[in-house]
């Protein structure tokens, strides 16, 4: 079985977040594609099939399947524009369906992906509490212009915005707390933002719930908080770019576009490498 590694969301080459990507003409089993995420050992691993119109995918960390990710969707549409040439491909999710375009210009790599259906809620203060003792914050380190919030996007997160880059940077946890704290909420990940403009965040996302301690750049958090944004009135002038991974020295960069529509789908885009 061929495995290819492709990071996502790059700087060129550099940066970016790395998965694994299998394509075949069915799906391995749920224990093999278990097995094999586990084995290549990035946070996740996407697995697509040939099915009606377009592809079947499953993604899966080293520890667990997940509803959606977003680098391993990017990396897949790199791949599938390798295989078969610039195009959109209609993706079929466990609880979706969305598309992911992927393009070559050269020796150039880009991908983009249409999110599933976007919504956000305010999160509970006990939740808030109880993720702010874990990454060693204080209520005083909050952004009050964004407040706490459940945010998803094909999958669930947490997410705290920060007032200062500093904070952002400061961030630290203990692997076992935080698959602890995920698991118990049903949190895929937590996103943790500062806003340095209107336009242009910072954001780093602990994934102790697949057993990664943090993600270098993350596609579905991403899509998450740009729908949040949108649903608060966030001034976000129709997109905001993202940096990611700097504090892991991965520096990675998504770009969200955000239509005006409550709920609707976010598109995704960046570019990728081959490992």
């Amino acid at each position: 079985m061929h495995i290819q590694k492709i990071a996502a969301f790059s700087e060129g080459q550099t940066g970016g977040n790395p998965a694994g990507v299998v394509i075949a003409e069915i799906l391995p089993s749920d224990t093999d594609m278990q097995r094999i995420a586990a084995e290549v050992g990035f946070s996740e691993t996407a697995f697509a099939a040939p099915a009606n119109d377009g592809w079947r995918v499953r993604y899966f960390s080293p520890e667990s399947e997940v509803p959606f990710c977003g680098h391993a969707t990017i990396a897949l549409g790199a791949a599938l524009a390798l295989q078969h040439g610039d195009g959109i491909f209609a993706l079929t999710l466990n609880h979706a369906r969305i598309t992911v375009e992927g393009r070559r210009t050269g020796d150039t790599l880009a991908a983009a992906l249409q999110s599933p259906p976007t919504r956000s809620e305010p999160a509970p203060e006990a939740l808030v509490a109880e993720a702010l003792a874990l990454f060693g914050y204080v209520q005083a380190d909050l952004d009050p212009r964004m407040p706490p919030a459940l945010a998803h996007a094909g999958a669930d997160h947490l997410l705290l915005t920060l007032k200062s880059r500093a904070a952002l940077a400061a961030m630290r946890y203990e692997l076992a707390a935080g698959r602890r704290f995920m698991q118990t909420h049903a949190l895929v990940t937590v996103v943790l933002a500062h806003a340095e403009s209107a336009t242009l965040f910072h954001t780093r996302n602990p994934f102790a719930s697949g057993g990664v301690y943090e993600d270098p750049a993350t596609g579905a958090g991403t899509a998450a908080l740009a729908g949040y944004l949108r649903d608060i009135g966030w001034p976000h002038a129709g997109g905001i770019d993202v940096v990611q991974g700097e504090d892991m020295g991965v520096r990675s960069r998504l770009r969200a576009d955000i239509p005006p529509e409550i709920g609707a789908s976010v598109r995704v885009s960046g570019s990728a490498r081959i490992m």
